[in-house]
């Protein structure tokens, strides 16, 4: 799970360089007097849609750690079930973004297939801020606490 997350570390930081190209297009420096206004926009836009294949590759990694989180929430007891089913489907959506994206640029995918991933990721860090984990009892605490005292 933490390698996956770590994975689109990278490449987000490399992603947020095209932004930066973008902006040094635009900032109207001398050095860019020798290129007509048709290359600089058509420069513009290649750029943009670098960025746009950068994030879509990293939702990717975005989605593939959402499982094994989920999984983890569903067992642990300490947070609703729900939350861990949410993750888990969150994972399978953004894969089928991804796969889309991919193979069928031309298709635009509706926003509420990611409603799992949103709903699960937000609604697991609102519980544990609000909520936090509650207390789970089982028989070896119990027992640890009575030797303990």
């Amino acid at each position: 799970m933490v390698v996956l997350a770590v994975m689109s570390v990278p490449i987000s930081f490399m992603n947020i360089v095209t932004k930066y190209d973008v902006l040094s297009l635009i900032s109207g420096a001398q050095y860019l007097s020798i290129f007509e206004t048709e290359q600089l926009n058509a420069q513009i836009m290649l750029l943009l849609k670098s960025h746009n294949n950068g994030i879509q590759l990293v939702q990717l990694f975005w989605g593939l750690w959402l499982f094994p989180f989920g999984y983890l929430m569903f067992r642990s007891g300490f947070v609703p079930k729900v939350f861990g089913i949410l993750l888990m489907t969150g994972c399978f959506s953004y894969l089928i973004k991804f796969i889309c994206a991919l193979l069928f640029p031309e298709i635009s995918i509706p926003s509420y297939v990611q409603w799992p991933a949103s709903m699960g990721e937000i609604g697991s860090c609102l519980w544990l801020l609000i909520m936090g984990a509650k207390e789970h009892k089982n028989k070896e605490k119990t027992e640890l606490q009575k030797v303990i005292n």
